[in-house]
């Protein structure tokens, strides 16, 4: 992500007649102090010394007043652990606005079984079992889709009020209704916090699906969709915001990413311009 932002002159967007470094202070804070393997099973207690690395970081962000924004590519450290941080700093409730291919509600982590790490697949959940002021009725969730999910932990949170638009839904109402509908996560809400899980990108591009390997999925969301709603965010506001499940070895995914960032800091940028 740094080196494909360097194919980039400034912060002026064109689309907006807008640069962005004229208005924000925008800094890189550099990696959290861990490495994991990049491969087989790691150790819990491994795990946690990351996440709690992490943390530290976003805490640091938080505690000046500004806006984390995690690229990273694996949970706990690109997901709960800046979760974790944004409950904790905050008084009132938590929304979130998350966008995934994969709900990622199982009981427990799944490859270490134990009830400490918000792994991959359960990081969301263990956000809302350990959070009391971060709660479904508060979460609009967009993406997932087909028939990888277990119904009753769906069902579940439905039940709890949790905004739900499933890429089906997406292609039916289209984005501009589902930007609206992300409002839903500011009502009685404190501070929001914001996750693109990449693998929504699934089928629909930018890069070929087959880049994402076992995680692709079809009626994917397009580059323009996810940068549209990253937007939306920025011109809502956003109290910390992390990317995840990345996928590798695409220039155009990376440059991506950098388009969502920016966007959304647009966003921030044009909204405080039209409250003054």
């Amino acid at each position: 992500m740094r080196q494909q932002s360097l194919h980039y002159r400034t912060g002026y967007i064109t689309d907006f007649n807008l640069d962005v470094f004229e208005h924000l202070k925008v800094v890189d804070y550099g990696n959290p102090d861990f490495e994991l393997p990049p491969f087989g099973k790691k150790n819990p207690e491994e795990i946690l010394k990351a996440q709690a690395s992490m943390e530290q970081k976003v805490n640091d962000v938080l505690d000046v007043g500004a806006v984390p924004i995690v690229i990273g590519q694996n949970s706990p450290c690109s997901s709960y652990a800046i979760a974790k941080p944004i409950a904790e700093h905050t008084k009132g409730n938590v929304g979130v606005v998350s966008l995934d291919a994969h709900w990622d509600i199982n009981p427990i982590d799944e490859d270490t079984y134990d009830p400490r790490i918000a792994g991959a697949a359960n990081w969301k959940q263990k956000m809302y079992d350990s959070h009391g002021n971060i709660h479904p009725k508060d979460l609009v969730e967009i993406g997932e889709r087909g028939m990888l999910e277990i119904k009753d932990r769906v069902r579940w949170f439905l039940d709890q009020g949790a905004h739900f638009y499933s890429m089906w839904q997406v292609r039916q109402m289209g984005i501009e209704k589902i930007a609206q509908n992300i409002s839903y996560a500011y009502e009685n809400t404190n501070a929001v916090y914001a996750h693109f899980d990449m693998d929504v990108l699934g089928g629909a591009g930018p890069a070929s699906a087959d880049i994402l390997g076992e995680l692709a999925e079809p009626i994917g969301l397009s580059d323009y969709e996810i940068i549209r709603l990253a937007h939306e965010i920025g011109k809502r506001g956003v109290t910390g915001f992390s990317f995840i499940c990345i996928p590798p070895g695409s220039q155009v995914i990376y440059r991506t990413i950098v388009y969502v960032i920016m966007y959304m800091l647009a966003g921030m940028v044009l909204a405080k311009a039209e409250s003054n």
